[in-house]
């Protein structure tokens, strides 16, 4: 490709949005960081001066991407993969305890995060085994290897390195294969399971008025089994069995309340037994109809209730500072000067920006550190007191752009690697932007995961930089390959 064609080839209106957004970002880092002393936005002894030169680098390295050729990328893929899988595992073992985590490596002066950087490398590597010419996403067999792919770097990161924010991330890979045609049972399943817990987890404290057992139990008791009443209806030839699921729950769960007036009853028991009989009928239903989504089905119901009856014990198992974002979240219980410490600060700080913003760098919420980790993960709530209404919707709407942009050209590829690793950019650029905003709104538990582009740190803007750049390489050499 000659100079002037690989010019006009590439989208530059993406290039002009990533600018826009790291120069905006850079500005409110200083902002967040600022203090009365501070005199220079380049001063390398404030995180703003720090994220210019993160800038610099991130920019020499997006031009260098752009210039290797991209099938250098599809070709390194595994190796990249392996590599870094390597250092993921060795991280724990030289890394430092920052706040729990063991995930960032000191290398004198600077510290990097490599889980940042295997989000790309998994996109990589992702995109090359769905591109093979035999992959058939259809099949239960083709879907093992790349849920492992996801998986592996997913439990290192959060089991070794400790490092729930970052490994989280990850899930956004299945949005990628529900793209290229994985069932939807599997995103369904993931939904309705997560729902399961929280009532599990919510109600796990009330206590029944009447017997033995707590609302939890029976909560996501009813609601798993109104989700399979629905899907057998919807699936099974014969309807008779989901009549006979609704008629034995009510029966049994009635013939419990009359025997609860001379004997103590245990309901948590009562609804396994439900839950039971529920099983039983939806395995003879799936052997007369052979429907292979009743079996699926009843395997979510088998595996939906055993991880809803441990998660309790696995939630008072978790370090304290994570329990208790998700017993905050869910409303179990209030530490306004706790956990909750950081998002009710935030908030006063959007808050007090109203429609226009007090202006930069004239945030007090944001100048006298109401606000903790406000140039890092809590960038929006600067964003909000500085610029306002007006400027906290700029972002959202730009990033939103963004996002339709990076759809609109993975849509566009002609090659199944360029299309798969396009959805994976744009499924990770998604996951973050919602995530972060969404906690500092406090609508998401805070889990530590960064604004791209916005918040302060030279591993997450060069990280992002990669995988946004090695796209715009795939997706400029497309017009070469039409």
């Amino acid at each position: 490709m000659n100079r002037k064609s690989f010019i006009s080839s590439v989208d530059w209106l993406t290039i002009v949005l990533y600018l826009i957004m790291v120069f905006f970002g850079w500005v409110n880092i200083y902002g967040a960081s600022y203090n009365f002393e501070q005199t220079s936005r380049f001063d390398l002894s404030n995180p703003a001066g720090k994220q210019f030169l993160w800038m610099m680098i991130s920019f020499v390295i997006a031009v260098a991407i752009l210039i290797i050729d991209e099938s250098t990328y599809e070709t390194i893929a595994y190796i990249l993969y392996a590599l870094l899988i390597a250092i993921l595992i060795i991280t724990p073992l030289i890394a430092k305890d920052v706040k729990g985590s063991y995930s960032w490596i000191s290398i004198g002066p600077l510290r990097i995060q490599p889980a940042e950087f295997a989000k790309f490398v998994t996109a990589l590597a992702l995109a090359k085994w769905m591109s093979r010419y035999d992959f058939k996403i259809e099949t239960w067999r083709d879907l093992v290897v790349p849920i492992s792919l996801i998986i592996a770097p997913m439990l290192i990161i959060m089991v070794w390195q400790r490092e729930t924010g970052s490994a989280l991330v990850f899930l956004a890979f299945f949005i990628v294969l529900y793209r290229e045609g994985m069932s939807g049972y599997f995103i369904a399943s993931g939904v309705a399971l997560v729902v399961l817990v929280c009532l599990a987890l919510k109600f796990q404290s009330a206590q029944l008025p009447l017997g033995v057992g707590n609302w939890g139990s029976i909560s996501y008791t009813i609601v798993l089994l109104l989700i399979v009443l629905a899907i057998d209806l919807l699936y099974s030839k014969d309807k008779r069995g989901g009549l006979m699921i609704l008629i034995t729950t009510v029966l049994t769960y009635a013939t419990a309340l009359v025997v609860n007036i001379w004997l103590t009853v245990d309901f948590s028991t009562i609804s396994l037994i439900v839950i039971g009989f529920a099983a039983i009928i939806l395995t003879a239903t799936a052997i007369v109809d052979r429907q292979n989504a009743i079996w699926i089905l009843l395997v979510f119901m088998i595996v939906s209730t055993a991880i809803c009856e441990i998660s309790d014990n696995v939630l008072q198992k978790l370090p304290d500072h994570q329990r208790n974002r998700i017993e905050v979240i869910l409303k179990i219980k209030e530490d306004p000067k706790g956990v909750e410490y950081n998002v009710i600060q935030a908030k006063i700080a959007i808050g007090s920006g109203g429609f226009k913003g007090k202006g930069h760098l004239k945030g007090t919420q944001s100048t006298l550190r109401f606000v903790p980790e406000q140039h890092t993960d809590f960038i929006f709530s600067t964003i909000g007191e500085e610029f306002g209404f007006l400027g906290t919707i700029g972002v959202i709407v730009a990033f939103v752009g963004f996002l339709l942009r990076l759809i609109f050209l993975a849509e566009r590829q002609k090659d199944k690697f360029s299309r798969v690793y396009g959805y994976s950019v744009a499924s990770i650029f998604f996951v973050h932007f919602t995530i972060n905003i969404g906690m500092v709104l406090g609508f998401l538990p805070v889990i530590g995961i960064p604004l791209p582009f916005f918040s302060y740190g030279g591993s997450s803007l060069m990280a992002f930089t990669i995988l946004l750049f090695i796209f715009l390489k795939l997706d400029a050499a497309r017009v070469e390959k039409l």
